[in-house]
């Protein structure tokens, strides 16, 4: 195993992100992350597994990576397990589970994989093994080579703790967040969202303007861990970062539903101050005052060819109010379809990497501000 205070650290995120979330990263002081397919590594201790997950928005979730090693078949797996020194990050009180995966390798059947670790541990720590709940450790066997990792993040991290609410299809928050760093948001600006759904995009955009930890209102598998310490994890989250936000974001939906669930999320996460909502259509929608900002929107992509048709005179009525109301404004707009986008008549920059989303896989169009 490796050193307690020096192990990689692997940050997920939605292929086709990676990038976006290194940047994210790197702004918040971590040391030497570098995108990998599926996510970020770093190196670090549990000081930093901590800090990662109360402090970074696009990560799904953090992984603690315990130890690799070759392995070809399952004997020679059960026997390296075995000398994991399990004690040392899981505690035996608590229930664990495993769980595999296996890609080009000698071993194959994930399953049988997963329980040849599961019984190392059981019989080396004497842990109870949970068939849900407790705490995940995973098994990738890629390439004959066996990564071990305990996630320290439990629930995935899109959840903040806020939101009770929400409508179909919802844009996770940590995907929403590493749309809004891609469109050059940093809270210091506007914000409006007229499709706002359930909030997501404006209370991930006031919890930016008034730097708000976006873990702050849950709790983590890395709570139930042998490593963990409680009094230096109340001293970390007692570190207040908070600003008086410089600009307020603003949410409008044609449903009235929409509007008071997106009202309730953002009591829960304590940012009604600077964001608000209201019930207005595509064509009522105006800027609000002061200076330019981000038009951010996420509307229906239509799943089939004929609904998609059908969308056509929505993102061409959406696209003419913002090109003649929204002068200096820039606009974000998640697509499914180049299409759909490209009927808004905006003046698109290069789009992004198409990333999955809800069975789709969808773009970030952006504009520069409009003239």
């Amino acid at each position: 195993m490796t050193a307690a205070d020096n192990f990689e650290i692997f940050l997920a995120t939605a292929p086709g992100l990676e990038p976006v979330l290194c940047a994210e990263v790197q702004g918040k002081g971590f040391r030497q992350p570098r995108p990998v397919p599926g996510g970020v590594v770093l190196r670090g201790g549990w000081p930093e597994v901590w800090r990662a997950n109360l402090w970074i928005r696009g990560a799904g979730r953090v992984l603690a990576r315990l130890d690799a090693f070759p392995v070809t078949h399952l004997a020679q797996l059960d026997a390296r397990a075995r000398r994991v020194a399990w004690g040392s990050v899981l505690r035996p009180d608590v229930p664990f589970r495993v769980e595999a995966s296996c890609a080009g390798s000698r071993i194959y059947h994930s399953g049988a994989a997963a329980e040849r670790i599961a019984t190392a541990i059981r019989e080396t720590l004497g842990a109870p093994e949970a068939a849900e709940g407790g705490v995940l450790v995973r098994a990738r066997i890629e390439r004959d080579i066996c990564t071990l990792s305990v996630d320290t993040s439990g629930e995935p991290l899109h959840k903040r703790g806020y939101k009770e609410a929400v409508n179909p299809a919802p844009m996770r928050e940590t995907m929403a967040s590493l749309f809004l760093r891609q469109c050059g948001f940093d809270g210091t600006e506007p914000l409006l969202d007229p499709m706002c759904g359930s909030g997501t995009f404006v209370i991930e955009g006031a919890e930016i303007a008034a730097r708000l930890n976006p873990g702050r209102a849950r709790h983590f598998a890395f709570e139930q861990l042998a490593t963990f310490d409680a009094e230096a994890w109340a001293r970390m989250r007692a570190v207040r970062s908070e600003r008086a936000p410089a600009a307020h974001c603003h949410g409008s939906d044609r449903d009235a539903g929409a509007v008071a669930m997106s009202q309730a999320n953002a009591a829960r996460a304590g940012v009604t101050g600077i964001a608000d909502f209201r019930q207005a259509t595509i064509s009522e929608i105006a800027p609000p005052e002061g200076k330019p900002g981000l038009v951010v929107i996420n509307p229906p992509y239509g799943s089939r060819i004929g609904e998609r048709q059908a969308l056509l005179p929505l993102y061409r009525a959406m696209g003419q109010v913002l090109r003649s109301r929204f002068a200096g404004w820039r606009v974000g707009l998640v697509a499914s379809e180049p299409r759909l986008a490209h009927a808004t008549g905006l003046p698109f920059l290069p789009p992004g990497s198409p990333v999955p989303h809800g069975g789709l896989r969808v773009t970030l169009y952006r504009t520069a501000p409009l003239p």
